[in-house]
């Protein structure tokens, strides 16, 4: 079930404003980054707060309105990545995208962010901005690392059907066998701009394409014999 994007209020009555964890679930705060903006969808930043990163969810609590808050579990964020490109965004910025309910309307929600009330299940974006654009590139590796702390759910029966996907370390050992490999396979296998939080696709791509250029390799070699012969 797709959670997405949600409003966040819960704030600890110890006077810090900090969030409350879930501790039944084991939930830690990681890191915790004053004066940052938030960006919903192609809305304008908000006015500044904090930025909460814990072992489970990404929470932002704006500093003047007590009663504002937004919050989304790292298992809803589809991608994260460093923006640095003024045509893109006009502040360098932690861009995410978040997935939502694969039926919802494109054009209700490029109408709701018109509107003063936005259906945050519907956000498929969201940008961070920190006061300091020198700190981002330490935003990105917290994530990267809570990130991995949240692996997506393997559901029932996918393990099996997708068996025949090597991992990075798998090709790395099958390479190191010796030259009589029938494949060959770069050792790096992963996109470094950006992260992508538990999904192979690009993976799975890259090793479709090295197979399918291996073949066109030996059925080019073969017809290649196959003509010597008939010349002769």
């Amino acid at each position: 079930m797709v959670v997405g994007l949600r409003q966040f209020m819960a704030r600890a009555s110890n006077g810090a404003g900090e969030p409350v964890l879930d501790t039944d679930n084991v939930e830690e705060l990681v890191h915790v980054h004053p004066s940052v903006s938030i960006a919903l969808g192609n809305r304008a930043p908000e006015s500044p707060g904090t930025l909460y990163i814990t072992t489970k969810q990404v929470v932002w609590l704006n500093d003047v309105d007590r009663t504002k808050g937004y919050a989304v579990d790292f298992l809803s964020l589809s991608l994260h990545a460093v923006s640095r490109d003024p045509e893109a965004f006009h502040s360098p910025c932690i861009y995410t995208q978040i997935e939502t309910e694969a039926d919802e309307d494109e054009s209700e929600y490029l109408d709701s962010e018109c509107n003063e009330v936005l259906d945050l299940s519907k956000v498929s974006e969201m940008r961070l901005i920190p006061s300091d654009a020198s700190h981002l590139d330490t935003l990105f590796q917290i994530f990267c690392e809570c990130a991995e702390l949240n692996p997506e759910p393997i559901e029932e029966g996918e393990e099996e059907e997708h068996n025949w996907v090597f991992s990075a370390d798998q090709l790395e050992d099958e390479a190191g066998e010796g030259d009589g490999s029938e494949w060959h396979f770069p050792q790096n296998l992963t996109n470094s701009i950006g992260h992508s939080n538990g999904d192979h696709d690009l993976t799975r791509t890259i090793l479709e394409l090295q197979i399918n250029d291996q073949r066109f390799e030996d059925a080019e070699e073969m017809e290649q014999v196959s003509d010597s012969n008939h010349h002769q």
